[in-house]
């Protein structure tokens, strides 16, 4: 048994089992390269433990029979698939791109090609997830939506990801911070890359962990905390050969290593007396210090920054602005072809809660929107995909659309900061699903995720951590691969990819009940990101969590605070007026016709009422129920329905792995209390507030 299979950490959705299509047959790999040594020894190991065979030819394929072929193109001869009958007619296919591959079935064999490695490893895992149905000539396969799933046998079919980088962010820190640990707002143990100030042990996990990263899609990974801090800003220099490192470990599974920088870096770093962008000296030696780092990591992604944001240093301090900022790194990236992530997350964190009219919300735009234009070409501004900071529930941010001549990131958050912290079951994906289908233009304009992938493609904020699940909660890790799979189509069916998931982490075809295992992690997991919705903070307002490690309830935790995540509740109503007329103004941010929708009371959804409006507790919803009523009668089903969760639970005791089993009881029975925590919280909370009693008569504490 290999260390990339050690029985120590759960295999998630890469067990062996899943490989059993592939290894008991006999596979042809022809090309060169390091990420075909990858797929060649994926195949080899599969091939081992089931029974199948693999052969190698960087020359003339010979035409013994296989039944599985992967080739690059170019080894073809005459652009024909070797040992697989018919030809594909690659010219009329045309280019595949760098990622992209073609599936054919021809004659006894499934063939797939593509032009560059890379592709050649996205194309494998594609036939991981197929199983048997990649060679068994079907019309149809079981899988996720119709891009995936739909017949690859008859004509062929070519997959190309829609977004060219697929990025996760760690927020690790080298050295434990005193406050957020060694993994910042990580819930499941500490970090896969450092430990103690040092690298973390164990290079065989951080292999395991690009394995599952490339199976998913994922083709970038920032290895340490956006609040850089003293030790993690010395990765760049003297500390850049603990990068190094961990990129020779991912990049057989072609994923580029970025690294989060401190705009500060020429002061602390390099003894300057200034970090001033327009500053000669400084521009000199960000440029020598990039060259350094290309010259030891010639394939490094880039830099990501946060600056002028919750203490982080930036431009500000010398009277510049973000793009001045943004392009003195992109100067220094583009001769070596590197990009900066600029993160668009900046606002007043010490506002006076006393004035209404300043707003969070309204900062990303008010910064960024302005500077459309001004940015290099190599420069990816990054955007939360809210206004605010990933809660539960917010609008789209309205930078999305307002800065058509920059490219634009969208950034999603896997980690669980305010869904729940990995100890509640919160299934992100149909979330996210939402958001990427979203027409900031209206119905017949381009959606978020078109401007993603026009842009600088979807970045999350990773759930990884040493925890032997990865990601502390088991069923989390479906939120990991949503990711992936998303960034690589927006369009997949996010109950589709749930199925996927299943079948590739549980195997129920080989279950005693196989109907049971599937339907259950359905009804828990299908619904449940609403669920958590329903018992925690109401309508679109937003936080109400407890400060600091924002986990559980604290209506006013926040209230009263310099950090602009209020509610104003009152006697008489609730809720933020962010509207033109009367309000903060935050509609007039976004395009016709969000903007028209979102400023009136009548046609605001129901779900964002609390965000752009402040209302009485009398106020009638679409639903048909006051605010008041919608407030108590949520909370008490959220609570109902994680009840439920854990009554369903119980009935795949035996069908899971009983170590898996456990650890979700334990994270379910913790769910089930905190829930109860929520509604009894709020539900006091706004009953002593407004007086109003609930109307089918429950204890409201």
């Amino acid at each position: 048994m290999t260390d990339i299979e050690s029985t120590d950490v759960h295999r998630a959705w890469l067990p062996p089992e899943v490989w059993r299509a592939i290894g008991s047959r006999h596979t042809l790999v022809s090309g060169t390269g390091l990420l075909v040594d990858t797929v060649a020894a994926e195949v080899q190991r599969a091939a081992a433990r089931h029974g199948g065979t693999l052969r190698r030819t960087t020359e003339t394929p010979d035409q013994a029979p296989a039944d599985l072929v992967l080739a690059l193109t170019a080894t073809l001869p005459g652009r024909r698939p070797p040992a697989a009958g018919p030809g594909v007619d690659l010219a009329a296919l045309g280019a595949l791109g760098p990622e992209g591959y073609v599936v054919a079935r021809h004659g006894a064999a499934t063939v797939l090609l593509a032009d560059a490695p890379a592709g050649l490893l996205y194309g494998l895992f594609h036939l991981v997830r197929l199983g048997e149905t990649a060679f068994s000539g079907a019309a149809a396969f079981s899988g996720a939506a119709a891009p995936d799933s739909a017949a690859a046998f008859g004509p062929p079919r070519v997959f190309r990801p829609a977004m060219a980088r697929r990025m996760l962010d760690h927020w690790d820190n080298v050295d434990v911070h005193p406050v957020m640990g060694q993994v910042e707002r990580g819930y499941s143990g500490g970090s896969i890359f450092w430990r103690d100030g040092a690298p973390a042990a164990g290079r065989s996990r951080i292999t395991a962990y690009a394995r599952l990263l490339a199976a998913c899609g994922i083709n970038a990974v920032s290895v340490n905390n956006v609040n850089v801090h003293a030790t993690e800003a010395r990765l760049l220099t003297d500390r850049l050969d603990d990068v190094a490192d961990l990129a020779d470990l991912l990049r057989p599974y072609g994923i580029r290593v970025h690294l989060a920088v401190t705009f500060a870096a020429p002061v602390v770093l390099g003894g300057l007396p200034t970090a001033d962008p327009h500053d000669p000296a400084v521009r000199h030696w960000w440029a020598q210090t990039t060259r350094r780092v290309y010259a030891r990591l010639p394939d490094f992604g880039g830099y990501l920054v946060k600056a002028d944001s919750e203490g982080q240093p930036g431009p500000f301090s010398y009277g510049r602005d973000h793009a001045d900022g943004a392009n003195l790194l992109a100067d220094a990236l583009a001769p070596e072809g590197g990009v900066v992530h600029w993160r668009a997350f900046v606002y007043n964190h010490r506002q006076d809660w006393r004035d209404r009219r300043t707003d969070r919300a309204r900062a990303a735009y008010d910064h960024f929107a302005p500077l459309d234009g001004r940015f290099r070409d190599n420069v990816i501004v990054q955007v939360k995909h809210g206004p605010v900071d990933f809660q539960t529930r917010e609008p789209v941010s309205p930078v999305v659309a307002a800065m058509p001549g920059t490219r634009l990131a969208v950034e999603l958050q896997v980690t669980q900061e305010y869904t729940g912290q990995q100890k509640h079951v919160c299934h992100l994906a149909p979330w996210w699903s939402e958001i990427l289908r979203f027409a900031p233009w209206g119905a017949d304009g381009r959606t978020v995720a078109d401007v993603a992938a026009d842009g600088g493609g979807l970045v999350a904020v990773s759930n990884v951590g040493d925890d032997p699940f990865w990601t502390g909660h088991p069923l989390a890790q479906a939120n990991l691969y949503a990711f992936g799979r998303l960034a690589w189509d927006p369009r997949l069916d996010p109950s589709a990819l749930l199925d996927e998931w299943i079948d590739l982490t549980f195997d129920p075809a080989r279950s005693a009940d196989p109907q049971l295992l599937r339907r259950t992690l359905h009804e828990i997991m299908d619904d449940s990101w609403r669920t958590y919705e329903r018992y925690t903070a109401p309508l679109g307002v937003g936080f109400m969590v407890r400060p600091g490690h924002h986990y559980g309830p604290d209506v006013d935790g926040y209230e009263y605070t310099a950090w602009g995540t209020y509610h104003f509740a009152d006697r008489d109503g609730v809720g933020v007026d962010r509207t033109r007329a009367t309000g903060t103004g935050f509609t007039g941010q976004y395009p016709s016709p969000w903007s028209e929708v979102y400023e009136s009371l009548d046609r605001c959804p129901d779900e964002l009422l609390l965000f752009f409006h402040h209302v009485p507790y009398h106020h009638v919803l679409h639903s048909g129920r006051t605010v008041a009523q919608h407030i108590y009668d949520t909370h008490f089903d959220g609570v109902a329905e994680v009840a439920a969760m854990c009554r369903r639970w119980e009935r795949l005791a035996g069908l899971v792995d009983p170590a898996l089993h456990a650890r979700v009881t334990e994270r379910l029975a913790e769910q089930l209390r905190c829930a109860r925590e929520w509604c009894d919280q709020v539900n006091a909370y706004f009953h002593r507030k407004s007086g109003v009693p609930d109307a089918q008569g429950r204890p409201l504490h």
